[in-house]
């Protein structure tokens, strides 16, 4: 997002914002609300706290909004997306790392909500076995420690934990080459009776060679991983 200065819309969505926290000065919690909007980008922490406070307690009704989304797009002017990485990026940080919460903001940087929603997706992809477990580690001090921006957590991680649909499908025919060469050496087998030893022989030692060379599926969550350690 750029800043009010540059930016017209920002500018105009700004000035919304500070008139409708003028227009409820008189309900605390609503103006409260409308102005953490305004301070998103300094803490978003504060906001999203509110937000998510907001929508368990369904104060919207009393504002006059039928639905959560109706009232923080067309009060807050906030995108769906938006919300729902704050609220969900927030509730990741309370039940994964509490103490991050309570981080002044100086002494202790807190990290963007980017970062944040970054390793909540990290957790999921390993927690769900996709991804090499002792990365989680990694990241969480990438994003804890260091205050890694996206940009660099996407330079060090991504394709360790989201590699790309290429990359998917390439691993996938990889791991059915594999499996696929085992069921031709079992079913070798089943003609050994009918055909020459000597066919035999040489299709077992083409297949175990081929089966020799393929990377196995441990191998390659190492490899997946080697990048990240490297930077």
């Amino acid at each position: 997002m750029q800043s009010a200065s540059h930016d017209p819309t920002s500018t105009k969505v700004d000035a919304a914002l500070a008139a409708a926290e003028r227009r409820h000065a008189k309900d605390p919690e609503r103006a409260e609300l409308i102005a953490r909007a305004r301070r998103f980008k300094a803490s978003w922490i504060e906001l999203a706290e509110a937000l998510a406070s907001c929508q368990k307690s369904q104060r919207y009704t009393e504002w006059g909004y039928v639905s959560f989304e109706e009232y923080y797009r067309k009060e807050l002017h906030l995108k769906t997306a938006t919300v729902n990485k704050l609220v969900g990026s927030y509730a990741f940080l309370r039940r994964s790392a509490p103490e991050v919460l309570e981080r002044d903001g100086l002494n202790e940087p807190i990290p963007s909500v980017e970062s944040i929603d970054f390793l909540r997706r990290a957790e999921e992809v390993i927690e769900s076995g996709q991804a090499p477990s002792d990365l989680l580690s990694e990241v969480r001090r990438a994003v804890f420690d260091d205050s890694l921006s996206l940009g660099k957590l996407n330079r060090q991680f991504k394709e360790s934990l989201f590699p790309s649909d290429a990359d998917l499908e390439q691993r996938k025919r990889r791991k059915e080459l594999v499996r696929l060469v085992a069921k031709l050496v079992e079913m070798l087998e089943i003609v050994r009776d009918s055909v020459p030893d000597s066919v035999i022989s040489e299709a077992e030692h083409a297949l175990r060679a081929l089966s020799d060379v393929l990377p196995k599926e441990e191998e390659e969550a190492k490899e997946s991983a080697e990048p990240a350690a490297l930077q």
